[in-house]
């Protein structure tokens, strides 16, 4: 086994538990490792710090898998996920669920959702990559699915050296489905939808407006296919609009709204939704409740400061469609903005709009996307519910 030790000096996460070993911590390399391979980790004492994939070619040089040293091999991953699956039944999430959540499941850069029999695979490192057909073959054996998909059309993989790609890792079937969520129902495009086709994440936090959303009427703006505005009309909204730049992404919500026999009251239009919240709070328009679902902003730390600037134009723009005594509901899925840094933006674009805010509930993702306390990346989802009245 390759060797690769580690300098003297080097950030405390790694003892502490995080998998990321970048490559101006490595001291040096004892032996050959080919892009992809396994190594074993040392700290500069020489003690066992853990055995991973290696990448020359990525700023992360190695992501541990496990700080034994115990063999990485098809037993290995198929114990893996079938320990990922245990957690999930434990908690509740087993229709639809991420089984997979890369290094919280100390599964480093491995995604995979499961949507009834349905499961869609992101392998984002190349040392993750190499082991795909195992990770296919546990699956196979765990759930004999009826169809499992690979999205890994991401930018990020470009970084570890590999292409962009997508298709079917098991025989071909009809990528376009039909979920369960909260007691609706749901299109799911598994070839061409965002990330894997559905957001997952924000399962439970839909149904944390079933109490405010009765008798409303709601703006929701990034709508993307509409779950949240549905959720609305199926809890008593008066009326809902919800707003989306993308056609596809609108014609799925109308698809969503007419599922679920709700276009009578839920309908979305294809606009620019930064556009319509600075315009209609000019105009004076007003609901009972807005719903911001926005997209990351930013994926890099360079751009931090901007990301809050949008965030925080957004949600007081918001504030200001609003009636008095009305409700923000907003997120954020920026991994770089920490929830600290997320309420403090809230708490300064309420002075500017001038207006009070009362906190109603403060989330982060469902728990099939579980948060390890020392890993920030598995802390991303912001989901905040808030009462706005004026001064």
């Amino acid at each position: 086994m390759t060797k690769v030790l580690l300098n003297r000096k080097i950030a405390q996460r790694i003892a502490n538990g995080h998998p990321w070993v970048f490559g101006n911590e490595i001291n040096r390399i004892e032996g050959e490792a080919a892009p992809g391979e396994i190594v074993d980790v040392y700290y500069h004492d020489n003690k066992f710090a853990g055995r991973g994939y290696y990448n020359p070619k990525s700023q992360i040089a190695v992501r541990l898998l496990t700080r034994k040293k115990e063999e990485i091999n098809d037993a290995f991953f198929y114990n893996r996920i079938q320990q990922a699956w245990a957690y999930r039944q434990k908690i509740g999430y087993t229709e639809n669920c991420r089984l997979i959540f890369g290094e919280a499941d100390d599964m480093p850069s491995l995604i995979i959702d499961k949507f009834n029999d349905y499961f869609v695979i992101q392998t984002m490192a190349l040392g993750m990559d190499v082991w795909k057909p195992a990770i296919v073959k546990a699956l196979e054996q765990i759930f004999s699915p009826k169809g499992i998909y690979e999205r890994n059309d991401v930018p990020v993989r470009e970084l570890e050296g590999m292409q962009q790609q997508k298709g079917f890792l098991s025989a071909p079937f009809d990528t376009n489905i039909i979920i369960n969520e909260n007691g609706l129902q749901f299109h799911v495009d598994i070839v061409n939808g965002q990330k894997t086709g559905y957001f997952l994440d924000q399962r439970d936090n839909r149904r944390a407006i079933a109490s405010i959303a009765k008798g409303a009427e709601v703006l929701g703006a990034f709508t993307y296919t509409g779950t949240f505005e549905i959720h609305a009309a199926h809890y008593g909204a008066k009326s809902v609009l919800g707003l989306d730049i993308s056609e596809n992404a609108v014609a799925q919500a109308n698809r969503n709204a007419q599922l679920n026999k709700l276009d009578h009251i839920c309908h979305f239009e294809a606009m620019n939704a930064f556009d319509a919240l600075k315009n209609w709070s000019k105009e004076g328009r007003q609901y009972d409740m807005v719903m911001l679902d926005p997209p990351a902003f930013t994926k890099s730390r360079e751009h931090i400061q901007k990301a809050i600037t949008g965030y925080k134009e957004i949600n007081l723009r918001g504030m200001k469609l609003l009636r008095n005594g009305g409700f923000l509901v907003t997120s954020s899925c920026t991994n770089l903005v920490q929830p600290d840094a997320f309420l403090q933006m809230i708490d300064m674009a309420a002075k500017d709009a001038r207006k009070k805010i009362k906190q109603v509930v403060f989330k982060a993702q469902a728990s099939d996307h579980p948060i390890v306390w020392g890993l920030e990346n598995t802390n991303y989802l912001k989901f905040l519910i808030l009462e706005v009245t004026d001064r």
